[in-house]
């Protein structure tokens, strides 16, 4: 069993060898597939319009299959006939450019003990079956790195760091979600996508400014695990780090701009089922974040944060004051914390921002108004420009 899961964790080379001239998009066959309890186990089929690339891993807490494939349009998943205990939930979307995935998040440790894919004359049938296995298997298959030709491509085409201080404000824009995880939905508008768009336009407007050298984590609708954004950040020597959300709450009402920073605790419980909500759903897209720093690692990022810590909070401030000064809708508690992952970084202030809430009808028509938009870029960044000028005075105090 373990010597046929790590082959085929390495399946894509030869298919790749063998389908990669195919360039037209491959589109799910729904009504073709299932995924069906089958002898004790799970029987998955997925047919598809032409044969693709592919490969299939599993990994754990909470455990999931990953099953990656170039070029697949996934309309239609929630037609597929599935009738299996064993799977808690699928979902589909692009995972980065040219690459789609799947991840079947399932109700305990399943290991592929069959895969293939095979062509027919209407296309392709990608088969996987899947068997129960040992917790301890399973996780130590589920640890197993990935391979190297598929980590995600290395930041390229950034800029040198510019020193703090020196040169213009270095921002990295992340818009929230993207690819496989749309985020909030509502009227047929995505966070994902109304997220982008937002960032595209603060960017444009930033840097006719002529003070800001600015990054955006994704250009496209890909999607961009949490500890890459951070990654992105780090490698462009940011100065600020914005995230850049429009969710929805399940309950109750909640309208206008909330601007969150880290803290272990949330200060509220809205707050703190927002940041698992936004990690959940790197968790399911296929990522782990549960990887504990060591005890000097931690020393060394509390030491970093010590200092950060105040810079973080008079930026929150500013972008708070600008915002209010525009006269922008924000949520009655404008000024939140809580433990989103995409934060953690220790030596980047680093702040997320709810520019409003897709749940309600306020916020969203808001959101889907360039007026409005452009009205929150300007006010992003006179709040950025007044951090700047501030932090950059009180560096020159302390030197």
């Amino acid at each position: 069993m373990r010597l046929f899961v790590l082959v085929l964790f390495l399946l894509l080379g030869p298919l790749g060898a063998w389908a990669q001239d195919l360039s037209a998009l491959a589109r799910l066959v729904p009504e073709r597939s299932f995924v069906h309890d089958q002898r004790g186990g799970v029987a998955v089929e997925f047919a598809l319009s032409q044969p693709v690339p592919w490969r299939v891993r599993v990994l754990d807490e909470p455990p999931r299959l990953v099953l990656d494939m170039r070029e697949v349009d996934w309309t239609g998943l929630a037609a597929v006939d599935q009738a299996s205990d064993a799977i808690v939930g699928i979902r589909a979307g692009v995972v980065r450019q040219g690459w789609s995935r799947l991840v079947m998040e399932l109700s305990g440790p399943y290991l592929v003990s069959r895969a293939d894919m095979v062509t027919v004359d209407s296309g392709a049938k990608v088969r996987l079956r899947l068997a129960p296995a040992a917790g301890p298997e399973f996780a130590a298959l589920a640890a197993l790195p990935e391979p190297a030709d598929w980590a995600l491509p290395a930041v390229a085409d950034l800029p040198k760091p510019v020193p703090r201080g020196a040169g213009p404000l270095v921002v990295v824009l992340d818009p929230g979600h993207g690819g496989l995880d749309p985020g909030a939905e509502r009227d047929g508008y995505t966070e994902a996508g109304l997220m982008l768009t937002f960032a595209r336009e603060l960017k444009d407007l930033l840097l006719r400014d002529g003070d800001f050298l600015v990054i955006l984590t994704r250009e496209e609708d890909d999607f961009v695990p949490l500890e890459a954004r951070i990654s992105i950040a780090r490698a462009a020597g940011a100065h600020v780090f914005l995230s850049l959300h429009a969710d929805a709450i399940a309950e109750g009402e909640a309208v206008g701009a909330t601007i969150y920073s880290l803290a272990e605790e949330a200060s509220d419980a809205a707050s703190q089922a927002l940041a698992e909500r936004h990690d959940r759903a790197d968790l399911l897209s296929g990522v782990d974040l549960t990887a504990q720093d060591d005890l000097v690692a931690t020393v060394l990022m509390d030491m970093a944060r010590t200092e950060t810590g105040p810079r973080i909070e008079r930026l929150a401030l500013a972008l708070e004051g600008a915002i209010k000064g525009a006269g922008l809708r924000m949520h009655r508690h404008p000024r939140q914390t809580a433990g989103f992952s995409v934060l953690k970084s220790p030596d980047i202030p680093s702040v997320l921002i709810e520019l409003g809430f897709m749940s309600s009808a306020r916020d969203l028509a808001r959101l889907i108004d360039p007026e409005w938009r452009t009205k929150m870029a300007v006010a992003l960044r006179d709040g950025l420009k007044l951090w700047a000028g501030e932090d950059a005075a009180l560096q020159a105090l302390k030197r």
